[in-house]
């Protein structure tokens, strides 16, 4: 789990980053990324619609594994960045965990890339 310096803190901070920021696009989820101050840390928000699943254990469920995706993945974020995950498919609660890593990483290394 993240501790309370790589979590957002407010609804305002987040909708910040949905006006300024930029996006790129998986095959279930998309991650929508702005910069921050130099020296901060990045910041990350997992954002599961009702309409993904009307359960909320479920969106939860997912909730949790993207946050422990970018936690153990292999490409760390980069530092001075908020990063919001948005995720459109209910398939992300039964994926295996290397493909969910997998797709992680790979949109990480895009906005590494950028």
């Amino acid at each position: 789990m993240f501790g309370k310096l790589h979590r957002f803190h407010g609804h305002g901070s987040v909708r910040a980053v949905y006006g300024r920021g930029q996006t790129v696009r998986g095959g279930q989820l998309s991650l929508r990324y702005a910069s921050r101050p130099e020296g901060k840390p990045y910041r990350v928000a997992v954002v599961v619609s009702r309409k993904v699943h009307k359960s909320a254990v479920t969106r939860n469920r997912i909730r949790r594994r993207v946050y422990e995706a970018v936690r153990t993945g292999a490409v760390r974020p980069p530092a001075a960045t908020e990063l919001v995950f948005t995720v459109f498919s209910e398939q992300l609660a039964d994926m295996s965990t290397e493909q969910l890593q997998k797709l992680i990483d790979s949109l990480l290394q895009k906005v590494t890339a950028a």
